[in-house]
Formats: structure tokens, sequence, C-alpha cells
């Protein structure tokens, strides 16, 4: 029986996780995942990222880290971006949600929102946004999750590739 464990990472474990995270997000641009990068895209630059960037703010208490782990393998994460302007204390981003593409559809991307949703409630908020590239193949998850569609901007960002814009829908949830 394949066991899928969520895991918020605490300040102390995340050098433990790079390689893992940096592989995933590789693994997961290079199938075309529109999250923020061009191709090509390499470990080195996702371990980059997750170091420069992500760990930072995890340890500053500002963002929460989760990976998903399939009978003990980390196949996927996502981010809680807690710190928001000042007028914004009730409020989250999902942020880099990703699956191995070899462990996607089994249930994984459903974990890890189930327990966003936990992660947002225990730091107090009501509100949770999100942005996805407009028909891209996580949008139905978010909707099966609960976020509901605030409105979509065209000619957004790049496709991963380079070759053309996308859309980009914003989403929400109430908690």
């Amino acid at each position: 029986m394949t066991m899928i464990s969520i895991h918020s990472l605490a300040p102390g474990e995340l050098d433990a996780h790079a390689e893992a995270l940096a592989g995933i997000m590789a693994q997961t641009v290079n199938d075309g995942a529109a999250i923020g990068f061009i191709h090509p895209f390499s470990e080195a630059d996702a371990l980059a990222f997750f170091t420069g960037q992500v760990f930072p703010e995890v340890r500053a208490g500002r963002r929460k880290l989760l990976t998903a782990k399939r009978d003990g393998e980390t196949v996927g994460t996502v981010q809680l971006i807690t710190a928001l302007p000042p007028n914004q204390p009730h409020r989250c981003e999902v942020a880099k949600m990703m699956v191995s593409p070899k462990a996607r559809r089994q249930g994984i991307g459903r974990a890890l929102m189930q327990a966003l949703d936990v992660e947002a409630r225990a730091a107090g908020k009501t509100l949770i946004t999100l942005d996805t590239r407009t028909g891209d193949k996580a949008e139905p998850l978010y909707r099966a999750a609960g976020f509901r569609t605030a409105g979509v901007i065209p000619g957004f960002a790049l496709n991963p590739d380079g070759a053309a814009l996308h859309a980009t829908t914003y989403m929400y949830k109430n908690l």
C-alpha cells in the first residue's frame, strides 16, 4: 500500500531536504510547469532558488514549506507565504505547488492542499490566494480543494519554453 505523508519543514530540517526539493523543481519546470522559471533550468538553478530565496523566508517565519513523501521518497512540495502587508493579516498565499511528474495523479497534490489549509488556520488566516496558468493541469486540483476564480489576466507571463505568453488565473478560498 502506498503511504503519502505531508510534513512542514522546520528551519533546522531545510538543508537536509535541499537536494530533493531542487530535483522536484527541476523535473517540474522541465516538464512544462509555469512556476516562474524559463528553460533551460537545472537542479543547480533550483537549489540556488531554495537556498537563496525560500529557506531564508522559512527561517524568518514568513513562509511555510511543506513536503510530500510517498513511501519515504520526497515527491512533492508547496509553500505558504504567511507574511503579507500590514493591511492583510488575515491572508496568505500558495506558492510553487509541485509534484514530481512521476508521482502525479496519486493524491499527492490533494494531500498538500489539505495540509496547507491546516497550516493557514493554525497561522490564524481566513483567506488563501493563489495564481496559476489558465488551463493548467493544476487548475482542477485547486477547484476541487475549494478555490474559486477571482479573475484572469491575459498575457501575464511567459511559458517555460519562452515561446509565448500565457494567461494567469487568480483564485481564492475562504477558510
